[in-house]
């Protein structure tokens, strides 16, 4: 009987001594598993240099917004393309719209004489130019490396056309000796234009002429601003005034500059409302009494 139990005891211990090493083997595989992960996922996101193969530096390919008509540039950078001694891979840029085959490595494989490919030697930039950009041109271009399976980047072109307003159009009313104050803004504008043009009955205005008190303040930004201040306004000061952005359509608004023709109340804030509202409320008053 003391045997039997010896020996039952002696089974426990070893069956104990197993599972403990079963499990602190698996949680040191586990441990090990779990660490092979976390340096692999360390190699791919933070030391992308270290990759054997090709790989796209996503900072230097990014969308682009480009004006209506303005050259603009896509830009692929592939990092480890290879050298002599390897395969010889190419850079592609294709056009989703209609799958078009654009450029292949320093060539252009298009009768479109708008699109360029451009590439510097010992560069890893493969850039798409495209000139006298339309509305149309608006689009998803793959860069395309010629490995096994083949690798992408998409680069989204958005181009825009800029937009002008005059604030208070078509027709603005103005007392005699108020100040004209008209306000231009640039709307869809990647960047402010180069400059901003003010035209009075198709002459520019001149800022330091005989005439004097006229002047003009520009604000850049997201939507380029330019305030058109006119003092002391004269019948001479009416017409046509034009807003010329040089990279937009011009705008024009009327001014009309009143001599005493309309009482002081239709004034407001050196601005005048239409006469014809007040012509009907004259009209009315009448018919009432």
């Amino acid at each position: 009987m003391c045997v039997i139990v010896s020996g039952v005891w002696v089974l426990s211990i070893f069956a104990l001594t197993v599972i403990s090493n079963g499990i602190l083997s698996y949680g040191a595989q586990h441990h090990s598993k779990s660490s092979d992960i976390f340096h692999h996922h360390h190699n791919v996101f933070e030391e992308p240099a270290s990759r054997s193969g090709p790989y796209f530096d996503i900072s230097a390919s990014r969308n682009v917004t480009a004006l209506l008509g303005k050259t603009t540039y896509l830009n692929c950078r592939v990092k480890n393309l290879g050298n002599k001694t390897q395969v010889a891979l190419q850079v592609s840029w294709v056009r989703h719209r209609d799958i078009h085959l654009l450029t292949i490595g320093r060539y252009t494989y298009t009768s479109d004489q708008r699109f360029r490919a451009i590439h510097n030697v010992h560069s890893d930039d493969w850039t798409l130019q495209i000139k006298f950009p339309q509305l149309r041109d608006s689009g998803i271009y793959e860069c395309q490396v010629s490995t096994t399976p083949h690798m992408s980047h998409f680069v989204y072109l958005n181009v825009v056309e800029p937009t002008t307003e005059i604030l208070g159009g078509p027709d603005l009313y103005i007392d005699h000796g108020s100040t004209i104050n008209l306000t231009c803004i640039v709307l869809n504008s990647p960047e402010p234009p180069a400059y901003i043009f003010w035209n009075h009955n198709d002459a520019i205005i001149s800022y330091d002429s005989s005439r004097g008190g006229v002047s003009v303040v520009t604000e850049k930004g997201d939507s380029t601003t330019s305030f058109l201040l006119v003092q002391h306004a004269k019948p001479s000061d009416s017409g046509q005034y034009t807003c010329n952005p040089s990279n937009a359509q011009p705008k024009s608004i009327t001014v009309h500059v009143l001599n005493g023709e309309y009482p002081a109340a239709m004034q407001h804030g050196g601005q005048a409302k239409q006469p014809r509202f007040y012509s009907l409320l004259l009209c009315l008053c009448l018919l009432l009494y």
